[in-house]
């Protein structure tokens, strides 16, 4: 005799504060953050590349650090903030940063890794505003490109930590 009952995986609400706005919807609990805001949410910047954690892509900012979202399951991010690139820049009239600096410095190329590196980025320069060449390079270290050569993506960061400091100095 064959079991015909079928399995359906329990649904959760979730709610998670999403660039800085309450967002809610239904998921199984094994949902990954990544296919969470991707799929649930319909945040499409994050994007997912390796899916195990290593490549960066996916990376967004949970209370302010650094976390590969295909590592963490939505239900977990409950509770915190969640930066994904679609809310680094301060408004929709002006880049952050990053992204001006990505753009100045041609930090890209097919820009599905830049994603990733925009979030990381941003949450390092938090914490060394003035960083030398060594330490760009240190600070994309886990992120994965494969068309830039990174060269152009040290200078990006760089140009980023200029940038910020202009602005703060012209504020």
């Amino acid at each position: 005799m064959t079991d015909t009952t079928s399995t359906v995986e329990q649904q959760l609400e979730i709610t998670l504060r999403v660039n800085g706005v309450a967002r809610t919807a239904t998921a199984p609990a094994r949902r990954l953050l990544s296919d969470f805001l991707r799929h649930d949410l319909r945040l499409t910047g994050t994007h997912v590349g390796c899916e195990h954690g290593v490549c960066g892509a996916c990376t967004v900012l949970v209370d302010g650090q650094p976390m590969r979202s295909c590592l963490m399951f939505a239900v977990t991010a409950q509770d915190h903030e969640i930066t994904t690139v679609e809310g680094l820049a301060p408004d929709a009239e002006q880049m952050s940063p990053v992204q001006q600096a990505f753009t100045e410095c041609h930090g890209l190329q097919c820009g599905f890794c830049t994603p990733g590196f925009l979030t990381t980025i941003s949450a390092y320069l938090q914490e060394n505003p003035d960083p030398t060449e060594a330490e760009a390079r240190e600070c994309i270290s886990g992120n994965l490109c494969r068309c830039t050569g990174y060269q152009n993506i040290v200078k990006s960061v760089l140009r980023a930590a200029e940038i910020t400091r202009e602005r703060e100095a012209g504020a």
